[in-house]
């Protein structure tokens, strides 16, 4: 019996083996995230797994659950201590085995199955572990799903229930493989990066992309859970480099780069330069919207402002939506509105109605680029986007912030930027327009360009954000001459993982 979880365990301790530990902290907005071994151990992950299946009946919701996990040293064990608490609470359990989390997102439908539970730590350094999780396709947790199952497993509160089966299925990967082609036939010669990290897409990201009629030339797709390069996020610039590298080396015409668990898709053009996922999807907005007319698009707030000037849009009749950012959000928001996509700018997409199920899927956005240049066969990619408005926006940087401090830090420097916007205060000699507090603050200036501040929701870090319409060099000072000294005055706050 998995009683009330300690939070304060030692590791290499006979508590460790005989109780349930976790840290609170794991239980993020939209997913749950810990270090192994130092915030939680697999007794606490058995705890986890009781209290999903606890609280997947306490919502009345049927029981049946897909598992997956993501290619790590020990993730296996970590899925399996789950499955052990999902079986106590009297769920009925389909491991579908090693896959992306979007294969066990489509495995949902594919296996009629309302609730999942994907083992993952998706892009995060090795030793970090998670849980994401859904019991209402293609939505996975928010913010108040996530409060109550915190309640329940670290109030002790699970209910083992009998009657738990495990079925382990087979064919649910190829069957994935097979939907996620038939909707994209290339036909024109295009030469394809396809970069893994050395994560998990590895073992299926080079596949589709053949099967959809490119070229295809591996960039570390060998699986090799202690990533000898660099993490597998194409949003960091280590990884960007690299595919920029291989794309003048081998004369590519693009490269399309997976993080670790295949949800999101980074985007190098044939020059070289990597095109952040908020201009991708305004490039795919422009073109869905010339088939799709009228439609309605999701942006989270760190995305460009551009979609709501671009004058094709415009003349398409496209509504475009900034919400929160985060996953579960974006996906939740798009749903929500019927929208025909959403576009998260760390590189989610969500593709819906008949081009997608409405989850964040990489290899579904690497087909909608694909597409897009199918239906453009005369030109190049960094010609589709050399005919988007000109608009310089930062890489997404993240100073260091414990999980304890991060939101209190993050109010405070929310509530400088309205008292400043409020004594009509200028950043940079541009007066403040509004600070929009959705979702930390997003504080546009009188040009268009803004700034943007906000707390990771994964992550003990902040994130922050800028965009100039008018030079590279004057982006580049709103961060080193507003956002960098204006952190700097918090001791909480530590170094940026990237700086522009």
């Amino acid at each position: 019996m998995i009683l009330k979880p300690r939070t304060d365990i030692k590791a290499n301790t006979f508590e460790n083996e005989t109780q349930a530990f976790v840290k609170t902290t794991g239980f993020r907005e939209y997913d749950a995230r810990w270090l192994f071994g130092d915030e939680i151990n697999l007794l606490g992950i058995q705890a986890l797994g009781l209290g999903l299946g606890t609280y997947v009946q306490e919502r009345g919701v049927k029981p049946r659950i897909v598992v997956g996990h993501d290619y790590r040293s020990y993730s296996i064990n970590i899925k399996n201590a789950l499955i052990i608490g999902l079986l106590q609470s009297g769920c009925e359990v389909l491991d579908i085995g090693l896959c992306l989390s979007p294969i066990a997102y489509f495995a949902q439908f594919d296996l009629d199955a309302p609730c999942v539970a994907m083992v993952t730590a998706s892009h995060n350094d090795n030793g970090w572990t998670g849980v994401k999780m859904g019991c209402q396709a293609p939505l996975t947790f928010g913010p108040d799903e996530m409060g109550r199952l915190k309640e329940i497993v670290m109030g002790g509160l699970g209910v083992e229930k009998s009657g738990g089966s495990l079925t382990l299925v087979e064919g649910v990967q190829e069957r994935y493989l097979a939907d996620v082609v038939a909707k994209t036939k290339i036909t024109r010669p295009l030469k394809v990066i396809c970069a893994c990290g050395n994560g998990t897409a590895g073992a299926f990201a080079p596949q589709a992309l053949r099967a959809m009629g490119v070229e295809v030339i591996e960039m570390d797709c060998d699986l090799d859970n202690t990533f000898p390069k660099y993490n597998p996020n194409p949003e960091d610039h280590e990884m960007l480099v690299e595919m920029s590298k291989a794309v003048k080396e081998y004369g590519a015409d693009l490269a399309l780069g997976f993080d670790g668990d295949g949800d999101r898709c980074g985007v190098v053009d044939n020059t070289g330069e990597e095109i952040f996922a908020d201009k991708i999807g305004l490039m795919l907005a422009r073109d869905l919207s010339e088939i799709y007319k009228d439609a309605t698009f999701i942006v989270d707030v760190k995305s460009t402002g551009l979609y709501k000037t671009d004058e094709v849009l415009k003349k398409n009749g496209a509504t475009t939506v900034y919400w929160k950012t985060g996953h579960s959000y974006i996906k939740r928001k798009t749903a929500e509105l019927n929208a025909l996509a959403g576009f998260e700018k760390s590189g989610h997409f969500f593709l819906a109605g008949d081009i997608g199920r409405g989850y964040d899927d990489g290899l579904v956005a690497a087909a909608a680029v694909l597409a897009m240049m199918e239906r453009n066969p005369g030109k190049s990619l960094s010609e589709l986007k050399s005919a988007l408005p000109q608009a310089f926006t930062s890489l997404t940087m993240s100073p260091h912030c414990a999980d304890e401090l991060k939101y209190q830090v993050l109010e405070r420097i929310v509530q400088e930027y309205v008292d400043l916007h409020a004594k009509g205060g200028e950043i940079l000699g541009r007066k403040i327009l509004e600070v929009i507090t959705v979702n930390g603050a997003r504080v546009h200036l009188d040009d268009g360009s803004w700034v943007l501040v906000r707390a990771s929701s994964n992550k003990p870090e902040l994130v922050v954000v800028v965009e100039s319409l008018r030079s590279e060099d004057d982006m580049r000072d709103l961060f080193r001459k507003e956002i960098k000294p204006r952190l700097a005055n918090y001791s909480e706050i530590g170094k940026f993982n990237q700086e522009i």
